[in-house]
């Protein structure tokens, strides 16, 4: 099986233009997750609408492909990119140009997603800690949640908290039961990528602005890989700032 790594990276950002490209320790943004990816995938490719993105990427050598800016989500972007780049490519991954630190392991947990013949999509989740902080991460609309079947598949994504924990102060629920916050990296068989671009959006993805319930609405599973590692997504300069902390202490 053949995969393909793509990274949909767009210049235009209402938090922060020009994100891909902002510079950290040397290497712009769009730089390190390319060479995150790159650590686990023979096959790695930038989606971009913005011609300084990709001279960027040509610049550290890397592989670039200019798509449409009529694309509505990075999956639109994505599958443009598959169609030009990925010829011969069974699965391909969409790594998010803003999470400089994923990991190379998190990308194999995916991957081994489709030893099973009968995934369609795949996606990661994390348990949230016991310790966790209730207000800023479990009840935090900004990091979705997700419920998960016996069988490793979402049943259903929220940016509300889920399960509802019947009998217990919801200062209890961490420690009382597992919850599961999603990690926004998908991998698609390219059949499925290209039929769920061409699905109309949906009352559920609309009421939550979560695009994966579009898919769960329309029948389609999505088969979750469990990571314990944390990523750190880009939205703001203060974010970034952040991140350059953690980079200086990583590489110290």
């Amino acid at each position: 099986m053949k995969f393909i790594g793509i990274i949909p990276a767009r210049y235009a950002s209402t938090r922060f233009p020009g994100k891909p490209l902002a510079d950290m320790q040397g290497k712009p943004m769009i730089q390190r997750v390319y060479e995150q990816a790159s650590r686990v995938l023979d096959l790695v490719c930038v989606a971009t609408d913005d011609l300084r993105i990709e001279a960027a990427v040509k610049a550290f050598g890397g592989r670039v492909v200019m798509t449409s800016d009529q694309h509505k989500s990075g999956t639109d972007r994505c599958y443009e990119a598959f169609t030009k780049a990925g010829k011969g490519c069974d699965v391909i991954i969409n790594i998010q140009g803003d999470e400089p630190f994923i990991q190379p392991e998190q990308i194999e947990t995916l991957k081994t997603c489709f030893a099973d013949a009968s995934t369609e999509i795949a996606t990661l989740v994390k348990p949230f800690g016991a310790d966790d902080d209730f207000e800023t991460k479990l009840f935090n609309p900004n990091t979705p949640k997700v419920v998960l079947n016996k069988q490793g598949e979402a049943l259903y994504f929220s940016r509300s908290v889920i399960p509802y924990l019947r009998g217990k102060n919801y200062t209890e629920w961490l420690s009382n039961h597992t919850y599961y916050k999603h990690i926004g990296m998908y991998a698609y068989r390219a059949d499925v990528l290209k039929a769920i671009t061409a699905l109309p959006q949906s009352p559920l993805e609309l009421a939550e602005s979560l695009e994966q319930l579009r898919w769960i609405e329309n029948g389609y599973k999505i088969k979750t890989g469990i990571t314990h590692q944390e990523t750190i997504g880009i939205d703001t300069p203060e974010d970034l700032e952040k991140a350059l902390n953690l980079l200086t202490k990583t590489d110290s």
